[in-house]
């Protein structure tokens, strides 16, 4: 079996070869193989040359790199990620430093035991560390997990969570519109209207990052957020 971990990244030269060296150094559970997806969302600084020098060291590793010619968003370099991966699972790996790819096992493990379908990664759920950052994100966090919650009849307490593993074959014929950061509730709603599905929740750490360290996401996004919710939780 395979994991294919998708690294959407812009302007990401400081930390992507610390989170792709991260990435390598962890050994799956149940012998599973490791595809790094990496989707350069069109960089102007060296992100393409950091990938460079990571692919020459690591011949033998299985890396398949996309690039986008113009900057689409997030979303949309998840998209490109999930078109071409070749796993028979796959997880979205932020280009930064804020999630842990060695909890990557913690996320699989529910699967691999035979009883879920999709796994969401919670920051807010178990004792793993959580860097403390700021209370308006996490408000709004909260409400945007509430909501998504009443539209879908879920009760995750993190929908906003990176940390979302996928079978493959149930991510991969789902139609993903949002470009954005609207993929995190466009793909909730989703998951959620598919029958029979299981999903599962499991606690992660967050070493979250502040604006001066390279945070993109912003209060506009929470509108789209908010709109996304209602949008394909009522309407798709």
């Amino acid at each position: 079996m395979k994991l294919s971990i998708i690294v959407p990244a812009y302007n990401e030269e400081k930390t992507i070869q610390v989170i792709l060296n991260k990435i390598n150094e962890v050994e799956l559970i149940n012998g599973i193989e490791k595809e790094l997806v990496i989707v350069n969302d069109a960089s102007k600084d060296d992100t393409e040359g950091q990938v460079t020098l990571f692919r020459n060291a690591h011949p033998n590793l299985l890396i398949t790199y996309q690039k986008h010619e113009i900057n689409k968003g997030k979303g949309a370099a998840i998209h490109t990620g999930i078109k071409v991966a070749q796993g028979d699972f796959i997880i979205v790996q932020d280009a930064d430093l804020e999630y842990d790819p060695n909890e990557i096992n913690i996320l699989l493990k529910p699967i691999i035991d035979g009883f879920a379908d999709v796994v969401y990664g919670s920051r807010f759920i178990g004792g793993k560390p959580h860097r403390i950052l700021f209370f308006w994100h996490t408000i709004g966090n909260k409400l945007l997990t509430f909501l998504s919650n009443m539209f879908n009849d879920l009760n995750l307490t993190d929908m906003e969570t990176c940390y979302k593993l996928f079978k493959a074959d149930i991510i991969k014929n789902i139609s993903l519109n949002e470009k954005r950061f609207g993929f995190e509730p466009e793909v909730t709603a989703k998951v959620a209207k598919i029958p029979k599905i299981r999903i599962y929740e499991v606690g992660i750490s967050y070493y979250g990052r502040t604006y001066a360290e390279g945070k993109k996401i912003n209060w506009k996004d929470g509108f789209r957020a908010i709109y996304c919710i209602m949008r394909y939780g009522l309407f798709q």
